[in-house]
């Protein structure tokens, strides 16, 4: 144990001074030696204090209001929170900060595992989260955070979520993500958010940041995912929304996202596209989509923003897929380059936009750029010589050759599972437990350490 956590661990009972053969300087509330329930002991932790929990399984939806407390289990196999399919949620951080949740496991909830929400500097690591009814691991309004070492797996919606944020000075990394509608979702988040060495794989798609009206903040915008790999979301047995459906056999899509950097990532064997940068085309939208001059503005100075109903004659409808007030998000200025792409049955990489409106915009108008990735195919034909990159330079060739038919895309989606497939899902194997769980002091979370992207390679294949 180094000084530094010496000096950064404080407990709630006297503890004892650190030095050989001494107790920890931290006088962890044991569950259940001291209370018999999580709920107890979050309720009598104070800040600085670490609820240390013993092997067992523990049907709780535990809510946490305070602040800087730590929350962990002993063995993250063994130490589990189950929902029965009754309870909604197991760990809520419900407007609190610095909360510390790590080396457990949350199943069979209703709706997510571990969830954090209007809440700064959090810290999810050595989780696993599988079978639940809605989310994974889920942070939403939500800044300075970090997800780690974790698992998500058999959820509808998505394994991992950050959401609504803007600066978020979020990170994900180190995680596995399976069997879930969406691998990543992140609606209307971005701005030092990254999403690097991961796996995604198995997911009804796999790494899916996109915008939508139906959250504040958007667009999504500014997250960079570099150094994953994202394999084989062609999941077609279980659990998804409808977003999941319309993104479905996609490794990396972004559905109306602007100024992503997508580089050194890893992606294969996908039915529709390796990396996609497309519209969402949004019904019964509450808005329309921001002017650009309006793309670097906080989501807190946007948050109480009043937003009037669209005017009746600006009301669009999409014939036969979307109702009226249909707003199509377009995404603009993404990046994507030195990924290997390859297995994918429409096109390795893919921009697309639909003109139905009348706009004119059209995918040679968006300003994406595509340089220095190792691919077979791509729609349009010649996608690099198209639009290499930086971001505007001039490009050429006929961008009518070969490109996606998006219309016949969306109306070629699958049916909507049943809502209780997640409970169905496969069952994970053991995971990685945190190292020295029981003895390691609690540190107060100050916010991630953002990576250094240069370094990132990308992956090797895994072996099957």
């Amino acid at each position: 144990m180094t000084i530094a956590l010496l000096v950064a661990a404080c407990g709630s009972g006297s503890g004892g001074e650190a030095g050989d053969g001494g107790p920890p300087p931290f006088d962890p509330l044991q569950v259940p030696a001291e209370f018999p329930t999580i709920t107890e002991a979050v309720a009598a932790a104070k800040e600085g204090d670490l609820v240390l929990i013993a092997p067992g399984t523990y049907a709780e939806a535990v809510d946490v209001t305070t602040p800087n407390i730590t929350i962990r289990g002993e063995d993250r196999n063994t130490v589990i929170l189950d929902g029965g399919f009754e309870l909604e949620n197991g760990i809520r951080v419900l407007d609190t900060d610095g909360v510390v949740v790590e080396n457990m496991t949350a199943r069979n909830y209703t709706s997510n595992g571990f969830f954090w929400t209007g809440s700064d500097f959090y810290r999810g690591s050595y989780l696993t989260a599988y079978r639940n009814g809605d989310y994974g691991i889920y942070a939403f309004d939500a800044y300075h955070g970090q997800f780690d070492n974790s698992l998500g797996s058999g959820s509808p919606d998505a394994g991992f979520y950050i959401g609504e944020c803007f600066p978020c000075d979020a990170l994900i990394t180190d995680v596995v993500s399976e069997y879930n509608g969406l691998g990543y979702s992140g609606t209307n988040s971005g701005g030092d958010l990254f999403i690097v060495n991961s796996t995604f794989r198995n997911n009804r798609a796999g790494i899916v940041p996109n915008t939508g009206a139906y959250e504040l903040c958007y667009p999504e915008r500014e997250s960079t995912i570099v150094g994953n790999i994202v394999h084989d979301n062609n999941y077609l047995d279980g659990p998804g929304i409808d977003v999941s459906l319309l993104a479905q056999g996609n490794g990396i899509l972004v559905p109306g996202g602007v100024r992503n950097t997508i580089e050194r990532n890893l992606v294969y064997d996908h039915e529709r596209t390796g990396i996609g940068l497309v519209p969402y085309p949004e019904e019964d939208a509450n808005d329309t989509p921001p002017a650009q001059t309006e793309w670097d503005t906080p989501c807190e100075e946007v948050r109480d923003r009043e937003v009037p109903p669209i005017p009746p004659e600006e009301c669009k409808s999409i014939e036969g897929l979307l109702a009226a007030c249909a707003v199509i998000w377009n995404p603009f200025e993404n990046v994507v380059q030195g990924n290997v792409v390859s297995g994918s049955g429409l096109a390795d990489l893919a921009a697309a936009t639909i003109d139905v409106f009348g706009t004119g915009e059209s995918v040679d108008t968006l300003r994406n750029c595509f340089s220095g990735n190792t691919f077979g195919t791509s729609a349009p034909q010649n996608l690099e010589t198209l639009a290499p990159c930086p971001v505007g330079s001039a490009g050429t060739g006929d961008w009518n050759a070969g490109g996606l038919d998006l219309l016949t895309l969306l109306a070629s989606s699958p049916p909507k599972p049943p809502a209780d497939s997640y409970k169905t899902t496969p069952e994970p194997g053991p995971q990685e437990t945190m190292p020295d769980a029981t003895t390691a002091a609690p540190v107060r979370f100050t916010g991630p350490t953002l990576p250094d992207v240069s370094t990132i390679q990308v992956p090797a294949k895994p072996a099957d």
